[in-house]
């Protein structure tokens, strides 16, 4: 990347674009889409980790502690309820 780019930032941007709309496969590069699955994995695997140690944590001690928003972090939280793992 670029300088001045902050993949952090970029990341982000991408959770809170999926959290607003399903339309994102239709509009992301595969290489990228592939990128950002890999890394929303790792988040989604955090998380979890997250709440065995620590038991259930708020959308906003969860941003906090993974450095997402909180929009991102509620997201998270219920995309993996949805899907059972918490």
């Amino acid at each position: 990347m670029g300088e001045g780019v902050d993949p952090t930032q970029m990341c982000q941007s991408l959770v809170d674009k999926v959290a607003q709309s399903k339309q994102l496969m239709a509009i992301t590069d595969p290489e990228l889409l592939v990128l950002f699955e890999d890394w929303f994995e790792e988040l989604e695997d955090e998380v979890m980790a997250l709440v065995r140690r620590h038991g259930p944590l708020d959308a906003q001690d969860l941003a906090r502690t993974l450095g997402l928003s909180q929009r991102g972090a509620t997201f998270l939280v219920s995309k993996l309820n949805r899907e059972g793992k918490l």
